[in-house]
């Protein structure tokens, strides 16, 4: 055989065999493949859902933990206990709530189901990270490990005064940090004690117990008119429509009628001749009606989504969106309701406090959050939170105009009675949403304090106030006076 008919010999014998061996290459990249995805599932699963599945409900695992480790507590941000589990002499556990209901919905239960941190951070409050000396010492005397201590942004005494302040009221308030995002104090009216969650469990699902909405998170889930607090919405566009917005100009005579829709001014108050930022000062209906049929309405939508309406929240607890249904092919008849903050737009507390954070912080949302960190049983801290970045909604000029027209909602508008000789400055904006045929409106604030450099947001929604005559501007009062009452 010569040189050449070797080596073709030699090349068809290699042609044989990776026909041969294609079969075992192909199935082992298959083999691969699969084992890849695989391991790329259960890595997504432990740094992504692990924590969420263990954390449900449902989820007989937990059980497990139960056996080992001893609930850990919840805290507030100034060192108060606002859950911790007692265990008496015959080893029994019981979860405790020394808050009862002012925290309830916040801070959450832990027996039928879960909620709340209770329920967001279960997979931590059933974490022991002591260390192994005392891991040892605990198992030889056979007694539980304890378990981490979930350190909230809560504030007790915010949290406490809030609650008091909507008094006999439902409704909500929330208050945040704009410059951090952190979660100072969520309340929601009508609550519940957790620490009788038996029966009230066996309450709610009575027919006077379904319709008490105890369980309802007003803060987060509550949907409700915006009312006057909406003209912020209504402003905002206008300013971007109409660079020479300063010229704007105005007579109130106190009703009007606007493509077939009658307008009135609360109390059927004259305002006369106005210009913006004294329209958004007096909460003038006609003119904010009469603005809203001017503007541009897919323009109009495209602020409102912009103002995270139809959206996710920056925030990583439950909550319901907002709404806000105009748009190019909206009948005209729907505009003046709806840029005076009726119609068919709802808001939570918690998205109207977002807005504001936003005036307050230059145009940015800083995203909330509501844990500060978890610390072992020996104090040490395990890890630590802040604010996941920011959303920008609007530019800073634009949050300094609004926030120099609500500056005077607190200083002569419809405010004045209760900001304009505080010894803090405030800028805000009032509301009056009529939720039934009777007249009968929720009542709103939603402002921020020390307007140069703002300390706090406050929203406040008090439900029916025409029937309890509070306020949400008297609310809101309280809660500033409180925190600058030591500072």
């Amino acid at each position: 055989m010569d040189l050449e008919a070797f080596l073709r010999h030699e090349e068809e014998v290699k042609q044989k065999l990776k026909r041969k061996n294609r079969p075992v290459v192909v199935m082992t990249n298959i083999i691969v493949l699969v084992f890849l995805g695989l391991f790329s599932h259960i890595i997504y699963f432990m740094v992504h859902d692990s924590k969420k599945v263990i954390a449900n409900a449902n989820n007989k695992r937990q059980d497990y933990y139960n056996e080992d480790i001893v609930r850990g507590n919840i805290e507030s941000s100034d060192g108060k206990i606002l859950a911790q589990t007692l265990t008496d002499d015959n080893g029994n556990e019981k979860r405790d709530y020394p808050y009862g209901d002012v925290f309830a919905h916040v801070v959450g239960y832990n027996e039928y189901g879960r909620s709340g941190i209770e329920l967001t951070y279960n997979f931590d409050l059933y974490t022991s990270n002591v260390d192994i000396i005392s891991k040892l010492k605990q198992d030889f005397k056979k007694e539980k490990n304890p378990g981490d201590t979930v350190v909230t942004t809560l504030n007790a005494d915010l949290q406490q005064t809030a609650y008091d302040a909507l008094g006999n009221a439902n409704g909500a308030v929330v208050i945040i940090e704009p410059s951090t995002g952190r979660i100072l104090a969520m309340v929601s009216k009508p609550s519940f004690d957790p620490n009788d969650i038996e029966n009230v469990w066996e309450y709610i699902h009575t027919e006077e117990g379904q319709e008490s909405t105890i369980m309802l998170n007003r803060a987060t889930d509550g949907l409700y008119a915006p009312g006057s607090t909406f003209k912020i919405v209504t402003a905002l566009e206008y300013i971007r429509e109409n660079p020479d917005y300063r010229k704007y100009e105005y007579d109130c005579e106190g009703d009007t009628i606007l493509h077939g829709v009658e307008i009135s001014c609360a109390g059927n108050r004259t305002h006369g001749t106005l210009d913006l930022a004294e329209s958004v000062a007096y909460s003038c209906n006609t003119s904010f009606a009469t603005i809203g049929t001017g503007l541009d309405r897919e323009k109009y939508r495209k602020t409102a989504d912009e103002l995270l309406f139809n959206s996710e929240l920056p925030y990583d607890g439950e909550y319901k969106k907002s709404t806000f249904e105009i748009n190019g092919s909206s009948d005209p008849s729907e505009i003046p309701q709806t840029a005076i903050g009726q119609g068919n737009t709802s808001i939570t507390p918690l998205h109207n406090a977002l807005i504001m954070c936003a005036i307050a912080n230059g145009g940015r949302v800083k995203k909330p959050y509501i844990v500060k960190s978890i610390k072992n049983s020996n104090g040490a801290i395990v890890k630590e939170y802040k604010s996941k970045g920011s959303v920008t909604v609007m530019t800073e000029r634009e949050a300094d105009i609004l926030s120099d027209m609500l500056k005077g909602v607190c200083e002569y508008g419809t405010a004045s009675s209760y900001f304009a000789e505080t010894e803090y400055t405030v800028a805000g904006k009032t509301g009056t949403a009529e939720f039934d045929n009777n007249g009968n409106c929720n009542s709103w604030f939603v402002g921020y304090s020390n307007v140069d450099n703002p300390d706090i947001v406050v929203s406040v929604i008090v439900e029916d106030y025409t029937s309890n005559q509070l306020s949400g501007s008297s609310v809101a009062k309280e809660i500033f006076d409180e925190y600058y009452k030591n500072r």
